[in-house]
């Protein structure tokens, strides 16, 4: 059974930010790995076709599919690197309140994809949160 993340994306207010910042930092073939404290303990769940949502300034607005997650280092130390799909799919703008950490996300809470749910996958993320929030689309 497919299970989600969800998490806030620290140091970014948008997806094309984190996208700027991935170019600007990872070398050529690098993996994009997404680190923290707590190992996710259903983990086959997460990697049965899971991905990783972001949270932007209290809206999710993207995706990433999880390709492996792993435990690096033991006791204190202990940390966890879970491995991202390159493709950042854009997903309908979803309101969520902020927390610590991460937290699972069933299949039936994720928001839909923007191209499935009609939109153009380049929309402007501001023109996409407005139309939700007027309740537009």
């Amino acid at each position: 059974m497919t299970l989600h993340l969800v998490k806030l994306c620290v140091g970014c207010d948008t997806v094309d930010e984190l996208l700027a910042w991935r170019a600007a930092s990872a070398a050529p073939g690098e993996p994009w790995i997404m680190r923290t404290r707590q190992t996710p303990k259903r983990a086959a769940e997460l990697l049965d076709g899971g991905s990783l949502y972001r949270v932007y300034r209290g809206q999710i607005l993207s995706r990433q599919r999880m390709l492996a997650i792993r435990t690096v280092a033991n006791g204190a130390a202990s940390r966890c690197e879970v491995t991202l799909d390159e493709e950042v799919v854009r997903t309908v703008p979803t309101p969520r309140r902020a927390f610590q950490g991460w937290r699972y996300l069933p299949v039936a809470d994720a928001p839909a994809d923007l191209g499935e749910a009609g939109f153009a996958e380049g929309a402007p993320d501001d023109l996409v949160r407005r139309l939700r929030e007027l309740g537009a689309w």
